[in-house]
Formats: structure tokens, sequence, C-alpha cells
């Protein structure tokens, strides 16, 4: 899986991210029909996954959660153990 960072294309939600939360960045990639959404602030990081046409699948799950955690996120300011995946599914 390639993700692409696709952070200019959308503009408006990171300023709305970083106006109106703790977030201190905001980043959007895009892998095919997936969007990710990545945040970090002062206590914590957070990743979006999102496809509007399909379920997100178990391995798409790891391969985006392993490519911040060897990119983005410093490994000595987290509890690996303690990572929470919460999934929400939207009901038509």
């Amino acid at each position: 899986m390639k993700l692409i960072n696709t952070t200019n294309s959308h503009s408006h939600l990171v300023k709305s991210q970083l106006e109106s939360t703790d977030a201190t960045l905001v980043e959007v990639y895009s892998a095919g029909n997936t969007d990710v959404i990545f945040t970090q602030a002062p206590l914590h990081y957070e990743i979006l996954i999102s496809n509007k046409h399909r379920a997100i699948r178990e391995p798409e799950i790891e391969a985006i959660q392993d490519f911040f955690l060897k990119r983005k996120i410093s490994k000595e300011t987290i509890d690996e153990a303690n990572i929470k995946n919460t999934l929400f599914r939207e009901i038509d």
C-alpha cells in the first residue's frame, strides 16, 4: 500500500483542525479510495482512516499504523501496547 501526501488539496480541513483542536500538525494522505488523516497534538497522536466505498480491512489498518509508527511518531513517547484501534461504521 502506498500512501500519498495530499495535505495541500485539503487546506480547509487542515486549517479548521488546527484552529479548533489542540493539534499542532495535521496531514492528509490517500491510498486510492482510502483517506488517512494524521493528527499530532501535545499529548497524543490520532490516525483517522476512511473509505466511503467499502469496509477498511485489518491489513490496511496495520500497514497504515506501521507507516506512521516508522515515520511520524516518536516511539519514545508512546506505549505501543496501549494503542487503541477504535472502529466506527457509518450506517445508512
